[in-house]
């Protein structure tokens, strides 16, 4: 049984790596904004769930044949602070906008996980589920801001930030599960694995 990681995060791919999973990596290619702007009315659970498990459905033809007996782990992560849901920042403008807003308060980033389970190629087993953990931001000068933003870390993570890099230096705490705000939470995966029948020492390496 292989893990299949269905993401091009790479801090989902470290958290893995170093809780001792060297998962296989298949990038969805998933348009997330148009799956996004369909779940218009989703509550902020439901959106990053139905990613997540759109990136894991996405990924099931590519790696059937190749890992038949697999589980393809999505993942998706989206920051939601003064009622706003933000992804990825995308560009350096919106990146500072986003830390303008951001400094001094709290934010939620929430992930959804989907998992599916293969069986000699066969899909026959699914689960999925969001984690969300607090995260209080500290107040950066403005040019700790653009220091930050020149170095292009926070352009492609979601809400322009990120807890094991630069931005740590600029995030106080935290209140939950901290490899969630990496990208994929270590304990709900593990309970989603359970679902769908496989215990999570059994993918170490």
């Amino acid at each position: 049984m292989r893990l299949i990681l269905a993401s091009a995060s790479q801090g989902r791919l470290g958290v893995l790596r170093s809780a001792g999973i060297d998962p296989v990596v298949r990038v969805s290619g998933v348009d997330e904004d148009a799956l996004a702007a369909r779940l218009a009315n989703a509550s902020p659970r439901q959106l990053v769930t139905a990613l997540a498990s759109a990136k894991a459905d996405a990924v099931v033809a590519q790696v059937a044949r190749e890992y038949p007996n697999g589980v393809i782990v999505g993942c998706d992560s989206m920051l939601h602070i003064g009622g706003e849901l933000v992804g990825k920042p995308g560009c350096a403008d919106a990146a500072a906008q986003r830390w303008q807003a951001m400094a001094g308060h709290n934010g939620e980033l929430i992930t959804g996980h989907a998992v599916v389970r293969l069986d000699c190629g066969v899909r026959t087993a699914s689960a999925s589920g969001a984690q969300a953990t607090v995260v209080r931001f500290g107040t950066p000068s403005p040019e700790e801001i653009q220091a930050y933003i020149g170095s292009a870390e926070p352009l492609q993570v979601a809400g322009g930030f990120t807890l094991d890099g630069r931005g740590g230096w600029f995030i106080d705490g935290i209140d939950g599960d901290p490899s969630s705000v990496i990208g994929i939470s270590l304990p709900l995966t593990r309970r989603l694995l359970a679902e769908v029948g496989i215990s999570v020492v059994s993918l170490w390496s």
